[in-house]
């Protein structure tokens, strides 16, 4: 969206902030022009779906700085968060399961979901449920960090999914 100035503006008559931010009341657009035009200012469309639309008198480019400012701010508030992923498999001996809970706990403290797999190859797809599920757990008893789970046991394409995220 981009913002009309002075003779931009199409409406006939614009709600109307003054310089110093007070309410100057509803004006037509040749007499806010021209107050406007007296202080030096610009005359900027803030809100062109308003009914009357509202206007500003002030410096385009101080508006411009400010909307940049505050854009910046509400993009530095909003955290990114991505699904991160851990694989094992069935053999995956108990120091690595370790080394993995830690990276794992870490993501968490990061604030990231994570997807562990539990990857099956060859006659390992056809085992009892709940032996994999008991494998599964293995590392999700090593996990230092407190999480909740998101996802709950799945089927995937590779073999058995689960999904957590922190604990709120």
């Amino acid at each position: 969206m981009r913002e009309r100035i002075n003779n931009q503006i199409r409406a006939k008559e614009l709600r109307i902030i003054g310089s110093d931010n007070q309410n100057l009341g509803v004006l037509s657009i040749k007499d806010a022009l021209e107050l406007a035009e007296k202080e030096g200012l610009d005359l900027i469309e803030i809100s062109p779906n308003s009914n009357p639309p509202v206007g500003k008198i002030m410096d385009f480019g101080k508006y411009q700085y400010e909307l940049k400012k505050k854009l910046k701010r509400a993009k530095a508030g909003a955290t990114s968060s991505e699904t991160k992923s851990i694989q094992i498999k069935i053999g995956t001996g108990d120091h690595d399961l370790e080394l993995k809970a830690k990276t794992a706990s870490k993501w968490l403290k990061e604030g990231h979901r994570i997807k562990i797999e539990l990857f099956l190859t060859g006659r390992a797809k056809y085992m009892d449920e709940k032996f994999l599920k008991e494998r599964l757990d293995r590392v999700l008893h090593l996990i230092t960090f407190d999480y909740k789970v998101s996802d709950s046991y799945k089927r995937g394409p590779k073999g058995l999914v689960i999904t957590i995220e922190k604990a709120k």
